[in-house]
């Protein structure tokens, strides 16, 4: 490092020529041709003076060709203007930039004229500081202030000129000519290092705008948000936009409230009500540097003595522990992990960073702030001392920090003096290295090295202590960083690593948890939780091999939700839970949909009998009726079935999707919910349509379910198949109510009132898709029949596929009487003879194929031997046999093939086919139904899926279970082909 004898005489005592202390070293080669280069331009300009000077060998002139030599920003600035580096080496730094100050408030006519003034000043304060700090004539403190006195200066400059401009137009009233931005209720605070005095070289400025609509003074005031808004549009382009001057600052708005939801200037009411109710851990921290600095400064220094309660809590509690923690794994730092190195260290958010010694500052003002006034100030360094007089840290600790600080910051001046850019980066190079030492006054670059190690690793050394009893609240890998508005990289990277396809979708999202944009993440201590549950929760979507489509179905959940405290420490506590729920995100849409809209079924997954019981019918419905009773109206007995039936159903797919119950568990258990929902709201239709029309004379009914349910073999996507059957006295005419109705009628408009309580949407969803077209006469019959229609109906005009229908059918509801009079009707009617049974079967799946069929595997019902292949079977050898065997009709198909084979009317190598067949479709059913939306195509569901369909095939892999499927289709269509007949024609 290279001093100074004494003071160079200069033009007074004051000149920075005169007060340089330190010469910057530079490649010999360079400093010769920039020397050369910058004495024949200063003769070209007829500078004789400057040239004999840059010609001499003085501090001074030394100085600037080390600095063109090692920085090619400052180089071209010198270039760029002779007279200007003239003047600044022979005047003082303080009157160069008090000048330039004072020149920014003069009102220039226009905005081009404004904005060219203001690139020109920034030029001459920008070399005079860096020339300043390079030669040791100005400190850190000094350089910072500077920087940030000036970006008031243009930022005011710059508002007095739309003001003007505005009042100009009519648009504002001229109350203070004199003042045009000061009384006008726009505000501009100053954020972060600018709001502290401590901007860095090439740093851009953090800026919130707001405005009160009500000192605006507009001529209309209904436009506030607009004008305002176009207004800041423009001062960010006077400000940052590149033109042949350069720019004045980089400016940034995004530390504002929301940013993603909020316009560029926020009214003063939107924001205080945002701090007070949704502001983040991180803001408070931001809002302790916040001060305003152009604009409406008395509006500005009021809203901030508002929001103190938000930024400065009275007590230190476990909430605020926890926010202070929360905050901490929010920064781009490893606690205590990780080697400091020297190239390509990022010296502001690298370990042992600037940073830290921010964050250290920060988190212990944010504690004992609100008790203590004399920790809220906005500068590090004094907070430092602060905090070592007040007896929080120890005075070894302010020391090592405040040298670290110091230290840190010249070197991240110099990164940004070359190029001007806002980089925060060592180089990689040793050449790019040697520069920055060299800027810093090291002769030898290892020096510098070990230097600029020795206080990382001091800073590093007192941040980890800091938290020594902090949670480790970071993903597994890395950090999670999710503050204000720009994705960080590593967060990205991160996310990409464990498995999301979308890391910056994600990473999105989550923001807008942070800024509180559901309902239930409103409240700080829903987001504190959250905080705390993020890295955990990432996690395990990251495990369900479709990270991003469970994140998403998360993000729906989480919108719907009422409020999050309940459900965020529940997730907390129990992290089974957790990876439970990101299963069912992942891999269960139709679970997840229903999770999203009831999220308290939750609470059934924390009993511990949960998996190992499944309710029966008669536990069903006793809590039903419990639930539907406590209703008081027709409608609202409707939507409390809805929710019943939805919540009971999620269970029973939570089940199957565990793999706690088997396939043909779960058709029962959806069956027996059907079951009690059908005859609760039956019910409660009767009783409805009784109010109006009375009860028609010894009126009975009787409701047989078919298909899927009658057999029991529901799934989660199944419709009910219900005819309705009735009967009343002879002679009966009308019903006997205050609007009477003939019997016919009375029972159709039961049947309309069931159909609409089991699928017509309320406010709470539906629940069945009915269909009754298998009722006598199909569509074009009424949708009631007289018990004697049904009978004549069956015995004598039916046709092979109506009494192939009847073998599953199963009374679920009505009068005894009258269920026993249907079951003795279906007992007759299955056991009619009939002259080609065969034929009729053949022909009704042959026409079944031609009008639906599909060659793919996967389309299981309707494949070549698959589902309807089986049925068919089944059902053919019931019919085949039920006059002499009337045991042998049973509901369901997989007990009617076992009863069938144990009776001898089924061969064992058909049996062999057809119940493993039977088992295998329904198993693969039931988890198709619940993880995947429309068809199946394996090459477009996440691998979560595929490992379902490998556990219910009871495969070892997909590939295993898609090839057992495959033959057994195959074994399925040869046995069909051989009892019944070829399908295929030819």
């Amino acid at each position: 490092m290279t001093e100074t004898s004494g003071l160079e005489k200069g033009n007074g005592a004051a000149a920075l020529a005169a007060r340089v202390r330190l010469v910057p070293k530079a490649d010999p080669e360079a400093l010769s041709a920039v020397a050369a280069d910058l004495v024949a331009l200063a003769r070209a300009a007829d500078r004789p003076g400057l040239a004999a000077c840059l010609e001499g060998d003085a501090h001074a002139a030394r100085l600037v060709v080390a600095a063109c030599a090692d920085a090619p920003f400052l180089r071209d600035l010198v270039r760029l203007d002779l007279p200007r580096l003239d003047r600044i080496l022979f005047e003082s730094p303080e009157r160069i930039v008090e000048e330039a100050i004072a020149a920014a408030a003069l009102r220039q006519p226009g905005e081009a004229e404004t904005m060219a003034v203001l690139r020109r000043l920034k030029q001459e304060v920008a070399l005079t500081i860096a020339l300043a700090d390079l030669g040791g004539v100005w400190n850190v403190g000094q350089v910072t202030d500077a920087l940030s006195r000036f970006a008031d200066a243009a930022v005011q400059s710059a508002v007095r000129f739309l003001m003007t401009d505005a009042a100009a137009q009519g648009k504002v009233a001229r109350d203070h000519p004199e003042r045009p931005a000061e009384e006008h209720g726009y505000v501009v605070l100053a954020m972060g290092k600018h709001g502290a005095f401590e901007l860095n070289y090439s740093s851009d400025i953090d800026l919130i705008v707001m405005y009160d609509a009500e000192r605006a003074g507009l001529a209309d005031p209904d436009e506030a948000g607009t004008f305002f808004v176009r207004l800041t549009r423009r001062l960010v382009r006077i400000l940052q936009d590149r033109t042949a001057d350069g720019y004045v600052f980089r400016t940034d708005l995004r530390l504002r409230p929301d940013p993603g939801a909020t316009p560029l200037a926020i009214s003063l009411p939107a924001a205080l009500q945002y701090y007070e109710s949704m502001g983040q851990n991180w803001e408070r921290a931001a809002l302790i540097k916040a001060r305003p600095c152009a604009g409406d400064i008395a509006a500005g220094t009021a809203f901030l003595a508002e929001i103190r309660p938000f930024i400065w809590r009275k007590s230190f509690d476990y909430a605020s522990i926890a926010d202070v923690h929360s905050i901490k794994r929010q920064i781009n730092a490893v606690k205590g992990h990780g080697v400091i190195a020297v190239a390509g260290h990022n010296v502001k958010l690298g370990r042992g960073g600037i940073r830290e010694i921010e964050f250290f500052v920060q988190t212990q003002q944010l504690i004992a702030g609100g008790r203590e006034p004399r920790l809220r100030g906005r500068s590090t360094r004094a907070m430092l001392a602060m905090l070592a007089e007040l007896g929080w840290i120890e005075p070894a600790a302010r020391d090592e920090l405040d040298a670290a600080y110091v230290f840190l910051r010249a070197v991240e001046h110099r990164i940004q003096m070359e190029r001007d850019a806002q980089s925060h980066t060592l180089p990689e190079d040793e050449a790019g290295l040697a520069r920055i030492a060299w800027m810093m006054g090291f002769g030898d670059p290892s020096h510098f090295a070990e230097r600029l190690r020795e206080h990382l690793e001091a800073v590093q050394r007192h941040y980890v202590r800091l938290f020594e009893s902090a949670p480790d609240l970071g993903g597994e890998g890395g950090d999670l960083v999710f503050t204000g508005s720009d994705d960080d990289p590593a967060t990205i990277e991160h996310l990409a690593a464990i498995g999301f396809r979308q890391p910056s979708e994600v990473a999105r999202a989550i923001r807008a948890w942070h800024f509180g944009r559901y309902r239930a993440v409103r409240s700080s201590r829903a987001r504190e939780r959250l905080t705390e549950l993020i890295p955990a929760l990432l996690g395990a979507f990251a495990r369900t091999d479709n990270a991003d489509a469970a994140f998403h179905a998360f993000d729906r959940f989480l919108s719907q939700l009422p409020a999050g405290v309940q459900l965020f420490s529940l997730l907390c506590s129990h992290p089974a839970l957790l990876d439970l729920i990101a299963l069912i995100m992942g891999a269960a849409p139709r679970l997840a949909a229903v999770l999203t809209r009831r999220p308290r079924v939750l609470d059934a997954l924390l009993d511990p009998a949960f998996f190992d019981t499944v309710p029966d019918e008669v536990d069903l419905g006793t809590r039903f009726a419990r639930s539907i009773n406590e209703a008081r109206s027709y409608e609202e007995r409707l939507d409390r079935a809805r929710i019943f039936g939805q919540e009971q159903a999620f269970l029973i797919g939570v089940r199957v999707l565990t793999g706690t119950i088997a396939p043909e568990a779960a058709g029962e258990a959806y069956a027996a919910l059907a079951d009690v929902v059908v005859r609760g709201l039956l019910a409660a239709a009767s009783d409805e349509l009784a109010r109006q029309h009375g009860h028609v004379p010894g009126g009975q009914i009787a409701l047989v379910a078919m298909g899927k349910l009658g057999g029991r073999e529901m799934t989660a996507a199944s419709d009910l198949d219900l005819i309705l059957l009735y009967d009343h006295d002879e002679g009966a005419e009308h019903s006997d109510g205050p609007r009477p109705l003939a019997p016919s009628q009375y029972y159709a408009r039961l049947t309309q009132r069931l159909v609409a309580a089991l699928s017509a949407p309320t406010g709470e969803g539906t629940l069945y898709e009915v269909d009754f077209r298998l009722r006598p006469s199909g569509n074009a019959g009424p949708l009631a029949t007289h018990i004697r229609g049904f009978e004549a109906y069956q015995a004598t005009e039916a046709w092979t596929w109506e009494q192939m229908a009847l073998t599953r059918a199963r009374p679920i509801a009505g009068h005894a009487d009258l269920i026993a009079r249907v079951n003795a009707a279906i007992h007759t009617a299955v056991g009619r003879p009939r002259a080609d049974l065969a034929g009729d079967v053949l022909e009704m799946r042959r026409r079944i194929e031609r009008d639906k069929g599909s060659s793919d595997p996967w389309d299981i019902k309707v494949a070549p031997g698959g589902l309807i292949d089986v049925e068919f079977l089944a059902q053919y050898l019931m019919l085949a046999n039920a006059a002499a065997r009337p045991d042998s009709v049973i509901q369901t198909t997989a007990r009617a093939l076992a009863h069938l084979a144990e009776t001898g009317l089924l061969a064992p190598g058909d049996a062999d086919i057809l119940v493993p067949a039977i088992g295998l479709y329904q198993a693969l059913t039931q988890v198709l139904r619940l993880a995947v939306e429309g068809p199946f195509k394996a090459d477009s569901v996440p691998r979560g899926v595929l490992d379902l369909i490998a556990r219910a095939a009871a495969a070892p892999s997909f590939a295993a279970a898609e090839a057992l499927l495959v033959e057994t289709e195959a074994a399925v269509r040869a046995t069909f082909d051989r009892l019944i007949g070829p399908v295929r024609e030819g």
